[in-house]
Formats: structure tokens, sequence, C-alpha cells
């Protein structure tokens, strides 16, 4: 009779949660997966009218297609520039900043402040900046250089990383330091008592426990790198100088153009890099973080 009890008990409660977890279930099939099932379909045929399927001829065309490689190329570079970069900056500003110093929470909110404004508004700042006549032109010209036409030229790339960096680095600042105070203080004292240098300490012991958020703002920063095209949209518009088109120009002005085949084709493959390259970082935080999880 007890026996009976348990498995109604067991069999309610799956009920229950199954019953709590289908709205999110259906939220995800009818929003993520059935669109991208979609997308799929749209990507091997020749075109939405006579939906003939071409399998991946629409990829191939995509490869030999000069605005995509373009596109992938400066967006590729601008991502292996910029995501270190973040990485990097965020993680020492968050050592420096665990410190006892003077004004410590004016230098977390002078940093968490791009996420409070809006993007629009900076971008006409941007521009005084970098414009051909504008400030950084006139301080190089001050200083007997000349100056260049930033936006118009391969060194435009330098704005897209600045942006990017101003706009991402106290959010990751604040995960690390997050990640930072949760590090147990026994080992650091116990590594500090046997005379383990703070060098030592930040190589061996804390970074071992920073693994987990370091993918995490890993993966987060990648995903933002290729999310960039607002800020040179609005820089630069639909068609900006050749070192300045990402993928999402390439993707918009496809769209614009209703060649929806070559836009599914690109947006399957970039979502297929995208998971390739998460499941290396997963990997390797599984590897390398696991002797911290025993």
């Amino acid at each position: 009779m007890k026996k009976n009890k348990d498995q109604c008990g067991r069999r309610s409660e799956r009920i229950f949660s199954n019953v709590c977890i289908a709205p999110s279930l259906i939220g995800v099939l009818a929003f993520f997966i059935i669109p991208f099932g979609i997308v799929i379909y749209y990507s091997m045929i020749n075109n939405p009218i006579m939906h003939e399927f071409v399998g991946f001829q629409n990829y191939s065309k995509l490869f030999v297609n000069e605005a995509f490689r373009r596109a992938a190329k400066n967006t590729t570079l601008f991502s292996v520039v910029s995501v270190p970069l973040s990485l990097v900056l965020s993680l020492g500003l968050a050592v420096i900043l665990e410190r006892n110093i003077p004004g410590k929470s004016v230098f977390r909110t002078f940093f968490l402040s791009p996420l409070m404004v809006p993007i629009a508004s900076v971008v006409l700042v941007w521009q005084v900046l970098f414009h051909n006549h504008g400030t950084i032109n006139q301080v190089i010209e001050a200083c007997g250089g000349n100056g260049i036409d930033w936006l118009k030229s391969a060194k435009g790339q330098v704005i897209l990383v600045c942006m990017f960096l101003w706009k991402n680095l106290g959010y990751n600042m604040i995960l690390f330091m997050s990640a930072l105070s949760g590090i147990p203080k026994d080992i650091i004292e116990v590594a500090e008592l046997e005379g383990a240098s703070k060098l030592y300490q930040f190589f061996h012991i804390k970074l071992r426990y920073l693994s987990p958020t370091i993918l995490f703002v890993l993966i987060l920063s990648l995903i933002n790198s290729f999310k960039i095209f607002r800020e040179v949209y609005l820089l630069t518009g639909d068609y900006p100088f050749d070192r300045l088109y990402m993928l999402q120009h390439f993707m918009n002005n496809t769209f614009n153009s209703l060649d929806y085949q070559k836009l599914s084709a690109a947006a399957v493959l970039f979502a297929g890099i995208m998971i390739v390259i998460i499941a290396i970082l997963l990997f390797a935080e599984n590897y390398f973080g696991k002797d911290v999880e025993n």
C-alpha cells in the first residue's frame, strides 16, 4: 500500500513538473526550434516560390560571394582582436579593483556607465572624435603627425575595437569581481603562509577557480563581437568602407534584397560555426577546470 502511495506521489510530482516546464518548452519550440528548422529548409531550396530542393548549392554560392567573404574576414579579424582584449583587460581591472584602493566605487561606476547610455547618442561622440577633421586628428596634427580618415580606411577597425571595449569592459569586470570574491579565502591564506608570490597565486590558484567565469565571459564577448553591426551602421550606413563591412551588414543587405535562401544559408553557417566554437570552449573548460570541481 505504501509503495503504491509513493509511486502515485512521484507520478504526481512528474506531472506537476511537466506542467510547469511546458510553457517554457512550448516557447522554445515556437520561437527557436521551429524557426531555425524553417531557416535550414530555406537554405536548401532555390527560392521561396518554387521550393525546389537544391541541397548545399546555396552554401557553395555563399563561399564564392565576394561580399560574404569580405564580411566574414572582417568579422573574424575583429573578433580575434577584440574578444581576447576584452577578456584580459576586464580581468586585469577586476584584479586591480579587488584591492583596497581609494575611489574604488567611483571606478566601478565609471566602467559601468556605458551600459546605461543609449548607443545612438554615443555614436555621435565617436563621430566627433574620429571624423576626418575630428578631435583625434587635431591632436595628431598638433603633435606633428598626419591625420587619418578613420571611417574610410583600414584603421577604421580601431574605432570598432575601442567602441566594443568601451561598451563591454564594465560588465565583464563585474563578472570577474564577483568570481574573485567567491574564491575560498583559506586557500589564499595557506598559499601566503607557504610563501607563494602574488603572481603564483593568480596563475596557479585564482585562474583555476575563475575558469567557469572566463568561459562565460569569453562566450558572451564572442557573441557580442558578432553583434557590432548597430554601431557600424550608425557610424557609416549600409555600405561602409571595405574593412568595416561586417557579417551583419551582409545579412541585413541580403534581407533587404529579399534573397532569403542566401540569407538562410549564411545564418545556418554562422550558427554552426558558433556551436563548434562554444563546444570547443566547453570541452577545454571541462578539461582544465575538473580538478577545481574535485
